[in-house]
C-alpha cells in the first residue's frame, strides 16, 4: 500500500469503524491483481471491491463504472503492490507450535513419532492445545496463509478439542479443524463419537470462518486400528456431511490400503491423502479415476526423508490430480508457503532434468504459475473450499494478501507470479484480509498482545518439557 504510517493507521481506523456492517465496502486501487481465476489471470493497474465478506467486483478504473456499488468505500490506494488470494495450507499439525524447531535435524520418521507423539503429546492439557494452536494460526497469517487446515491429532478429551477450535477462532483465520484421536498414551476415546458434538457446537453455519473435517490414518501400523480410515469411519464421516483426511499415505502398506478403499467405494473428492509418497502405480491410478485430493508435504517429504523423500507431484500430475501444498510439523520444517513452493519447485525441476539428462528425452517442469496454484486455488479445492476462496474471484470469501512489489528485495516488478513465488516473504506481506476483515495491517498482525503470548507460549513451552510423558 503506497501509504506512511500515519495515512495507514488512517486507514485502519476507518475499516474497524465500519466492521460491523454487513456491507462494508473497501476499494483497493490500482493495483496489479494476480486472480489465480483461469478465466481472469493477471490484471494490471487494477482495482478490486470487498463487500462485506465477498469480493464484489475486479476491474480496471471500477470508480468509473461502478459508482454506485464503491459508495461509501474505504479507498485503499494498492498502487506498487501486488494483490493474490491468500495460501491455504492443507495440513499442519498445529497444536505443536511451541516445539517449533526442537528437532531440526530429525532424520526419520519414527523419531519425530517416539519423542513427538509418544512422548510431548502425552502432557499435553487443554491450555496448551490452546496455545500452539493459536501461535500456529497467527504465524499462518502473518506469512499469508488465510486457511489453515489443522490435523488436530492430539484430541485426548473434549476439552482438548474445544481448545484446539477456539484457538482458531480467536485468531480469525479461515480454519479448518479435522479432528483425531492421539497416538499414544491416555484418552478419553471419545473420539469419532465426539465428532457429532463438535458440528452440532462448533459448525452449525455453512457459512463461517471454521469448518470440520475427520482426520485419520491411512494403515494401522502406528497407532492400531482405532485410527485408520477404512469403510466404519467412511460412514460417520459421510452421515455428518464433513471431509476426511488422512494423514501418513506412504508405502507399499498405503497403496493396498487406497485400492481396499476403492473397491469399497470410500474415495473420492471429499478425501485427501496426504504426502503419498512411494505409492505404487495402481493405488495412483484409482485415486486419479475417483477424484480423490492429494495433500503434498514437500519440505516434510524431502527433509524428514518420508519413503522415496520425493514429493509426489509428477505422481499426481500425471493422473489428472493438481494437488494442494502443506506446512506439517513445525518441530523441523519451516512454517510457510513460501519455503513449500520453491523447495516443491526446486526438486521437481531438478527431478526431471536428472531424469532426461544425457538421454535427449523430453522435459516435463512444472512453473512458478503451477506451485502458486497448488498453494491457493488447489489448496482450497483439497480443503473441501473450492467454491470458497483459493482465488480473487467475485462471489467468492475476501480472503486476500496485499505484496509490496516495490519493497528492495522485490523491485523492479517484472513478473508477478515469479515475484510472489520466487521474491517475495512475510515481509513483504502488509495487508491479509480473511473475509473481508484485516487481520494484518501496515506488516503487524492485529488484535495480539505479543509480549502476553510470549508469556503463554513459554509457560506452556515449560510445563511439556519438563512434565514426564503419560
Amino acid at each position: 500500500m503506497s501509504t506512511d504510517d500515519t495515512t495507514s493507521a488512517r486507514l485502519l481506523e476507518q475499516l474497524r469503524r465500519q466492521s460491523a456492517d454487513p456491507r462494508r465496502r473497501i476499494l483497493f486501487t490500482g493495483a496489479t491483481i494476480v486472480t489465480m481465476d483461469p478465466e481472469l489471470g493477471v490484471l494490471h493497474d487494477s482495482d478490486l471491491l470487498v463487500e462485506g465478506d465477498s469480493i464484489a467486483a475486479i476491474g480496471p478504473n471500477l470508480t468509473a463504472g461502478a459508482a454506485e456499488g464503491v459508495a461509501g468505500a474505504v479507498v485503499v490506494d494498492a498502487s506498487g503492490t501486488i494483490l493474490a488470494p491468500g495460501f491455504v495450507d492443507t495440513h499442519r499439525h498445529a497444536w505443536e507450535a511451541q516445539l517449533r524447531r526442537i528437532m531440526p535435524d530429525v532424520d526419520d520418521l519414527g523419531g519425530y513419532v517416539m519423542s513427538t507423539l509418544a512422548g510431548y503429546a502425552t502432557v499435553y492439557r487443554p491450555q496448551d492445545m490452546y496455545v500452539g494452536t493459536k501461535l500456529a494460526a497467527l504465524t499462518a497469517i502473518d506469512s499469508g496463509i488465510t486457511t489453515m487446515l489443522d490435523f488436530s491429532h492430539n484430541s485426548r478429551t473434549r476439552e482438548h478439542s474445544d481448545a484446539a477450535i477456539e484457538a482458531l477462532r480467536d485468531t480469525g483465520i479461515r480454519g479448518v479443524h479435522a479432528s483425531m484421536g492421539p497416538h499414544f498414551g491416555e484418552w478419553d476415546r471419545q473420539w469419532p463419537a465426539d465428532l457429532t458434538r463438535l458440528k452440532d457446537q462448533y459448525f452449525s453455519s455453512d457459512d463461517q470462518l471454521l469448518t470440520l473435517r475427520m482426520a485419520t490414518l491411512a494403515t494401522d501400523e502406528i497407532a492400531g486400528p482405532v485410527l485408520a480410515y477404512g469403510p466404519e469411519l467412511a460412514r460417520t464421516a459421510a452421515d455428518l456431511g464433513i471431509g476426511v483426511s488422512v494423514d501418513a499415505v506412504f508405502g507399499t502398506a498405503s497403496s493396498e490400503a487406497v485400492r481396499s478403499w476403492a473397491e469399497h467405494g470410500i474415495l473420492g473428492p471429499d478425501v485427501t491423502l496426504i504426502h503419498a509418497t512411494g505409492l505404487t502405480s495402481e493405488a495412483w491410478k484409482v485415486m486419479g479415476e475417483s477424484g480423490t485430493t492429494v495433500a503434498l508435504a514437500p519440505t516434510s517429504d524431502a527433509q524428514i526423508g518420508l519413503e522415496t523423500a520425493i514429493p509426489a507431484v509428477d505422481e499426481a500430475l500425471a493422473v489428472g490430480i493438481r494437488p494442494g501444498l502443506s506446512i506439517d510439523v513445525e518441530v523441523a520444517l519451516a512454517s510457510d508457503m513460501f519455503t513449500q513452493m520453491r523447495a516443491l519447485l526446486a526438486i521437481q525441476r531438478m527431478r526431471a532434468v536428472n531424469a532426461a539428462y544425457g538421454t535427449g528425452g523430453d522435459l516435463s517442469r512444472i512453473t512458478t504459475h503451477d506451485v502458486l496454484d497448488f498453494a491457493t486455488l488447489q489448496g482450497a479445492r483439497t480443503n473441501g473450499l473450492g467454491d470458497v476462496t483459493g482465488s480473487l474471484t467475485p462471489g467468492k470469501k475476501a480472503d486476500l494478501l496485499v505484496v509490496q512489489a516495490e519493497d528492495l528485495n522485490n523491485m523492479p516488478l517484472n513478473d508477478p507470479i515469479g515475484t510472489l513465488v520466487l521474491g517475495s516473504d512475510a515481509r513483504n506481506i502488509t495487508g491479509v484480509l480473511v473475509g473481508g476483515r484485516p487481520r494484518k495491517w501496515n506488516g503487524h498482525v492485529l488484535d495480539v498482545d505479543l509480549p502476553a503470548l510470549r508469556g503463554e507460549v513459554g509457560a506452556s513451552r515449560t510445563y511439556v518439557l519438563n512434565t514426564p510423558a503419560g
